[in-house]
């Protein structure tokens, strides 16, 4: 059976609940340049910020609906990165394909949210989402989110961000065992793209990868800095963003007040205290 083509990384989920406001003003004081709060069909809403061609979404709900939202699945993992969110060309045929090689997933889904495009018009952002399996991955969701509307989500003005991020280059999973860990995906997409790196495994995905590292590993590469005291087991640790401006990129933080902030040579890691539970890591290298 052949590999299906090579995964792209449409976009990544942060989740924090019923926190969106401090989370909104903690990711501006990061740098991002947050989009006004938008609101799913679903009953969540998020705040995002657009890069290149990938984005960065901080997902949860009102507080008025935090009775209807908190048994939902993906709010039983901890505030953090939550979703690994693929790019796919057309979501039924995909399913297809999923199912053909013995992976079980339901129908696509589809929702929308009202957005207020640069020039003050109202238009909706359409979307139709293929989940995988949830044991695919016990650090969170991970699923594909086909754009009906991209020109509702890419537009221009909203991708210059005043700590320079580009896009996505790391998304980083901390697997106690990484082959384990990755053989969901493997037996999804298959081996294309999958390399050994010091302690784990690397996915690419376009000009970004999916890396799966032990603990060990990721403390040694983020200095400690990869996940609040106490955290165990699989998770979805950090994020590493591409950024044209690193001066500026520390500029900001110091600005914002982010404490704790590790400098070290083409790289700002962010402790995952000030960044609701996950490091980030800026870099100038692509």
């Amino acid at each position: 059976m052949s590999d299906l083509p090579l995964l792209q990384i449409d976009h990544v989920v942060i989740g924090v609940k019923d926190q969106l406001d401090s989370a909104s003003a903690r990711y501006r004081e990061l740098g991002f340049s947050l989009l006004e709060r938008g609101h799913h069909t679903l009953g969540t809403s998020n705040h995002l910020a657009i890069f290149g061609d990938d984005y960065l979404e901080l997902l949860g709900y009102e507080p008025a609906l935090a009775s209807a939202q908190a048994d939902k699945p993906m709010w039983q993992y901890p505030q953090g990165l939550i979703g690994l969110v693929f790019k796919p060309a057309n979501v039924h045929d995909l399913a297809q394909q999923l199912k053909a090689r013995g992976v079980p997933v339901d129908e696509p889904l589809s929702f929308s949210r009202p957005v207020t495009l640069p020039d003050g018009r109202v238009a909706d952002a359409r979307f139709q989402v293929l989940h995988l399996p949830a044991d695919t991955s016990p650090g969170g969701v991970v699923f594909f989110c086909q754009h009906e509307t991209p020109e509702n989500v890419w537009q221009d003005a909203w991708r210059t961000h005043p700590n320079g991020v580009t896009g996505i280059r790391e998304f980083v999973i901390s697997a106690v065992d990484p082959v384990a860990s990755a053989r969901p995906f493997i037996k999804a997409f298959g081996d294309q793209g999958v390399s050994q790196v010091p302690g784990g495994l690397r996915l690419a995905t376009g000009r970004s990868a999916v890396l799966f590292l032990t603990p060990e590993q990721l403390g040694v590469q983020l200095h400690g800095q990869a996940a609040p005291a106490g955290t165990t087991g699989d998770r979805y640790a950090a994020l590493t963003l591409r950024t044209h401006d690193l001066d500026a990129a520390r500029a900001v933080l110091a600005r914002g007040g982010i404490q704790g902030v590790i400098e070290l040579p083409h790289r700002l890691i962010v402790p995952a205290d000030q960044a609701f539970g996950l490091a980030i890591v800026f870099t100038d290298r692509d």
